[in-house]
C-alpha cells in the first residue's frame, strides 16, 4: 500500500489488519481495495465527523463458505443459548474483575452474585442488571449510555472498531454477520459480531476510564485504535487483541458446530 501526502510511504499488506480511512477527503484506488479485500483486511470508512460509518465486508470469506453458512442456519436453539449464556457470564466477570481492579469492593460483590444467578440464555437479564451496576461505578450514579458526552462518544468510537475486528473474523472464517445467536434485529447487518464481541468490550471500558479527555479528536480516536494492539492470555500464550479475537470466535464456532463447550476460549489480562 502506497499512501501519498506530505511525504510517501509505503506498507507491505502482510503488515495491516485494519485500516481506517478517517478523513472523507481520502482518495483510494479501487485496485487497492480489492486486494485489502482478497487479503482478509478490513477497511472502515469515516463520516465528515471522523466517526465510524461503514465498512468493507468481503462476499467470500473462506473456500467453503456456502458449508459453513448451511452450519450456521442449522445450528440449534438450544446449542445457541448455551454458548450465549457463557458469553454473558464471561463478560459479567471481566466487568467484576475490572471493578475489583479499581476499587469497587460493593459493586464488585454485586456483579458477583449476578454470576451465580445467571440462567441458561440470561432469561432474567443479568446482563442488563450487571451493566447498570458496572457503569454507574465506572463512570459516576449519574452517567447514563444515552447521554451526549465524551465517554459516550470514545466507547461508541472503540465498540464500533472492535465490531469491525469481530466482523472480519466471522467472514474470514465463512459465516455471515446477519444471524447471532442472541442479538436478532432485522435492521442489524452484524447480529453475530454484536453477539461475540461482549467480553471484549471491557477492553474498551478500561482504555476509557483511564482517558483524560477535554475533548475527543484524533489523538484519542488513534488511543482507542492501538487497543487492536495490546496483549493478553488467550488459549495459554500471549497474543495481541486482533489475535485473540481470531482464536476466540474460532473456538466459539467449533463449540457451536461439535455442542461441546470446552472448546471455546476467552482472553485473560494475565495468566
Amino acid at each position: 500500500m502506497v499512501v501519498r501526502g506530505e511525504t510517501t510511504t509505503k506498507i507491505h499488506l502482510s503488515e495491516i489488519s485494519i485500516v481506517l480511512v478517517e478523513s472523507t477527503a481520502v482518495s483510494l484506488t479501487a485496485s487497492l481495495l480489492s486486494e485489502l479485500v482478497k487479503r482478509k483486511i478490513k477497511v472502515i470508512f469515516c463520516d465528515e465527523k471522523r466517526n465510524p460509518i461503514s465498512e468493507l465486508v468481503s462476499y467470500y470469506g473462506s473456500h467453503d463458505t456456502s458449508s459453513k453458512v448451511k452450519k450456521q442456519i442449522e445450528w440449534t436453539k438450544e446449542s445457541k443459548s448455551f454458548v450465549w449464556t457463557e458469553i454473558v457470564t464471561e463478560k459479567i466477570r471481566k466487568q467484576r474483575d475490572l471493578l475489583k481492579m479499581i476499587g469497587k469492593e460493593e459493586e464488585e460483590n454485586l456483579l458477583t452474585g449476578y454470576i451465580r444467578e445467571v440462567k441458561t440464555g440470561d432469561v432474567t437479564n443479568r446482563e442488563g442488571h450487571a451493566a447498570k451496576v458496572y457503569f454507574n461505578a465506572l463512570f459516576g450514579l449519574d452517567f447514563t449510555r444515552t447521554a451526549d458526552n465524551l465517554i459516550n462518544a470514545a466507547l461508541n468510537y472503540g465498540y464500533t472498531i472492535m465490531l469491525s475486528a469481530f466482523n472480519r473474523e466471522i467472514t474470514a472464517n465463512g459465516y455471515i454477520t446477519q444471524l447471532g445467536l442472541f442479538h436478532d434485529n432485522m435492521f442489524n447487518q452484524f447480529n453475530l459480531g454484536s453477539d461475540l464481541m461482549e467480553p471484549f468490550r471491557i477492553l474498551v471500558d478500561e482504555t476509557v476510564l483511564y482517558m483524560k479527555m477535554i475533548e475527543f479528536g484524533h489523538c484519542e480516536k488513534m488511543q482507542i485504535v492501538s487497543l487492536l494492539n495490546k496483549e493478553v492470555f488467550i488459549d495459554g500464550r500471549r497474543n495481541c487483541v486482533n489475535n485473540a479475537i481470531k482464536i476466540y470466535c474460532k473456538s466459539i464456532f467449533d463449540a457451536l458446530n461439535q455442542d461441546d463447550l470446552s472448546q471455546i476460549r476467552f482472553y485473560k489480562n494475565e495468566l
